[in-house]
Order: C-alpha cells, then structure tokens, then sequence
C-alpha cells in the first residue's frame, strides 16, 4: 500500500514491510543523541540502578552545550561529570563543539531514512535529512541506550506545502513563524510534519533544518523533508553517505491527515511578540517598539547561513545607541567559516558581543541571560516567560536579518529597506 515518508522509515526500523497510522510498533534506533543537560547526569543514574550499559556505543553520540563553557562551578562540575562518562563509555563525543542539532549533522552521523533519538525537544532537526528523529526525556532515553528500542505510535502525516519563493529579506524562520501563527503550537498534533513545495526544495540545508527544527514549536513529533540532490551533497560534504535518496519519498497516494498550502512570494517577515512563537504578525505590526537587547544564536538562528545574512544587514553599519548586540554561533565551524569569510569581522565592526559556541541564553545559561524590564529581540525559536532571564523580560522572534536591522534601527524593524539600500554582501 502507497506510504507516507515517515511511515516508510518507521516500517524498515520496526522490521516490517509496512505500518498504518495509529499502530504501535517497536522500532530500532539507529542512533541516540544526549547533551551535557539531559545526558550522563540523567541516564547513568537509571543505567546503574538497571545493571546494564550502553545497547551499542557506536551508536551514542554525546555533545556538550548547555553548561559550556562552564561559568559556574555547577556548570563546571556538570561538563568534568560528562568528560569522564565519555572516557568511560567510549562514545562519539564534542565537547564544546557548539549546538547538538548543528554539530550532529555537520560531523556527518545523519542520512535519509534513519530512525534517531535526540535528548532535546529540537532533535526534529534531523528531519531536514530525510531521517526520522525526534526528542525523549532522560527516562525514556536511558532504556534506549539499554536496549536500542523504543515503541513510537505510527504518526499521520501533516503535509506544508510552501509553492512559490521567499523574497529576499525572508527566510525558514519568517516561514515557522508564520505557520505557529496560523496553525497554532498544537498545529502539528504530535504527528510528523512534512515540508514539501518549490519554496522548501529552493532552500540550503541549513535552511531547512530551522523548519524541521521549529516542527517542535508546531507541536509535531517529527519535521520532515525529502532527500534530494541537496541533502545528498551536503551528507556527504560531512563525510557520510546518503545511500540511494530514492528510497526515501513518499509514495503517490499515500493518504495524510491534512495538506496546507501557502504562498511563499506573498510572505512578509514576521515578528513573535512575547511570550509565544504563535504571537505571530507582519514586522510592520509593531511600529516604534524600542529594542535593548539584539539576540543573533540558537541553533534556530545563529548557524553560518543566518550570520550570513545578518552581516548583510551590519556591513558598513553601527548597532543604534543603547542597543547590545550579541552574537552566539551554533557552532565552532560555523563560526572559523564566517571568520574567513569576514563575516565575523562585520560583526565586530558594527559593535557586536561574541559569545561562545553553545546554548547560552536561548535556554537560560549563562552569564548574558537579560535582565530585569530588558526587550530583546532574538533568533531563537522560544519567547516563553522568563526563559532567557528575567521574567520582567519580553522577548520577540525574528529572523536574523530582522534581528541585524532591529539593531541598526534601536527598535524593531523591517530588514528589506536596508538590504535595497546596501546590496547583498
């Protein structure tokens, strides 16, 4: 019988030749990845009660993130408990490499049809490869790694169709915006969201792993999009290999529970008012509202494809007075990249704040959370009450070019006047 993409992934990591929505099977993990946060401290605790250690190292890939660079002793302690877990284990380990859903694919353990685990609500990341991944708890983690099983319900398919394209100025986060404004954050119902349309299949990796990320803040358990050409090069440009690409399509006449069709030409860049991604508008829905704090991070925002495009906003430009920009690369390569290319050079010519590698303020770490009656401005793909410092705090969503102009402006502003005035970088 025709199946769905994600019904096709779920039957060869369950071992049959096909399953039906609202079937629960056993599935085969082809790889489980944890972080500093959620990871060792959590699992091992349960592992030792049970007597038993890991189904398959080889298939572990541990990241530290959230607590680096460890600016506490909390935080110190937690990154030398999962240093040592590493050793211990043996597993696959980046330490300080930057965000784990950039890490992850750019060092290559991703390719199309793969069933895949992740310790953090945004594994739906891997989607954007064509893999079925999505995110567990430390419980439910901890009998992965026991066993390499985990039970899933087979999920509907959602099917987004975007037809058309972006304009300049307007990216994949305009486009997740959008649809938790529309659809709301239970718009994906904990089923698998599938991209598809001329506008999606125009867009880099990078681009469409902000749209399988963000398929969490739709309430989807899985945000997918179909292997092609693009994904195939960019799998192996990591160093892995994406296997026959054609296996992974969904079928013609495989039902989904819902088709959603937008135009990607008439999509403006959009702004989430706090405290919700569903609080979504047209930038030009908030006139005059004064910005403190331009947040560029996150592994929704801060990857070389978004510092990319906010440098073409900040060349030859100042951050307004009383603005803090601060800058946080997804990754450590990402940001060697935009170093050769300039693009760090641009960010410090304008009056930007690096910070590390790592979650940072997106999840409430370090030393740059915002203070008490701050309003920032941010590339990240949550605005929840006091989730990046004070709860006094109001954040807005944006994309990275909306975040660079709101900088340059001192308050929050449509990008695309400023990319018609200087020309792309």
């Amino acid at each position: 019988m025709p199946m769905t993409l994600a019904e096709k992934i779920i039957a060869r990591a369950s071992g049959r030749s096909a399953v039906s929505p609202g079937e629960i099977v056993t599935a085969r993990v082809d790889l489980a990845m944890i972080h500093d946060s959620g990871g060792p401290r959590r699992v091992e605790p349960i592992l030792k009660r049970l007597g038993v250690g890991l189904f398959d190292r080889s298939k572990v890939v541990l990241i530290s993130d959230h607590f680096v660079p460890g600016d506490d002793e909390a935080g110190r302690e937690i990154l030398d408990l999962t240093r040592r877990w590493a050793a211990e284990k043996q597993v696959a380990f980046y330490d300080g490499e930057g965000i784990c859903h950039v890490v992850l694919p750019e060092r290559g353990h991703l390719r199309p049809g793969m069933f895949v685990v992740g310790g953090d609500s945004h594994s739906p990341t891997g989607g954007a490869f064509g893999a079925y991944m999505f995110g567990v708890g430390a419980t439910e983690m901890a009998g992965v790694l026991a066993t390499g099983e985990i039970w899933i319900r087979v999920p509907e398919t959602i099917l987004i169709e975007w037809r058309g394209r972006l304009g300049d100025g307007v990216t994949a986060k305009d486009i997740m915006l959008a649809l938790c404004g529309r659809l709301g954050m239970d718009g994906g119902r904990y089923q698998a969201v599938q991209y598809t349309g001329e506008a999606i299949e125009s867009l880099d990796m990078q681009e469409r792993m902000t749209l399988s990320n963000m398929a969490a803040e739709l309430g989807g358990q899985t945000g997918l999009i179909a292997p092609d050409a693009t994904t195939a090069g960019y799998v192996r440009g990591a160093g892995g290999e994406p296997g026959d690409i054609t296996d992974w399509q969904g079928d013609a006449g495989a039902t989904v529970a819902e088709h959603h069709v937008f135009d990607a030409a008439a999509l403006q860049p959009q702004v989430a008012a706090p405290h919700s991604p569903a609080n979504a508008a047209d930038v030009d829905a908030y006139p005059d509202t004064p910005v403190d704090v331009a947040y560029i991070g996150a592994c929704t925002g801060a990857k070389y494809v978004d510092l990319e495009r906010a440098a073409r906003i900040l060349r030859r430009r100042k951050v307004a007075s009383g603005v803090q920009l601060l800058v946080a690369p997804a990754s450590r390569r990402d940001q060697e990249r935009a170093a050769a290319d300039g693009i760090m050079a641009v960010f410090e010519a304008a009056g930007a704040k690096v910070l590390p590698n790592a979650c940072g303020i997106c999840a409430g770490y370090g030393n740059a959370r915002l203070g008490e009656d701050i309003t920032c401005i941010s590339s990240t793909a949550r605005n929840f009450k006091g989730r990046m410092g004070a709860a006094s705090s109001r954040v807005y969503l944006a994309s990275p070019f909306t975040v660079a102009a709101s900088a340059v402006a001192g308050r929050i502003a449509d990008p695309r006047p400023m990319l018609a005035e200087g020309g792309p970088a």
